[in-house]
C-alpha cells in the first residue's frame, strides 16, 4: 500500500483549516477531517484516478468542502503538495519542492 507524505505548508494548511473549522463548530470539523482521510483514501487506491492540472501535479476534490488536494503519485508515495482551498489563489503552490 502507498504511503502519504505532506510537504511541511501542507500540513500547515490542514492545521489551520481544520482549527477554522472548529472555531465555527466541532461538528464541522469533525465533517471536514473526514472528508480530508476519505479523499487521501481515494487518492492511495487510485492515485492515477484524479486530472492532472501540470505535468506532475494531479488535484483531487474534497466532497462537500471547498478544498482540493494536490499531490504528484511516485512508485511508493503519494506527497501532498497543498490543501487548497478552491476559491483562493489558484496555482500558489507551484513552487513547492519535494
Amino acid at each position: 500500500m502507498m504511503r502519504v507524505e505532506f510537504h511541511p505548508e501542507a500540513t500547515a494548511e490542514l492545521e489551520s483549516s481544520l482549527e477554522w473549522y472548529l472555531e465555527q463548530s466541532a461538528t464541522a470539523a469533525q465533517g471536514f477531517a473526514v472528508a480530508i482521510e476519505v479523499a487521501l483514501e481515494r487518492i492511495i487506491e487510485f492515485p492515477l484516478w484524479y486530472a492532472r492540472i501540470d505535468a506532475r501535479h494531479r488535484s483531487c476534490n474534497v466532497e462537500k468542502y471547498p478544498f482540493q488536494i494536490v499531490y504528484r503519485e511516485g512508485d511508493e508515495c503519494v506527497y501532498v503538495i497543498a490543501i487548497a482551498h478552491a476559491k483562493r489563489r489558484s496555482g500558489y503552490w507551484k513552487r513547492r519542492r519535494q
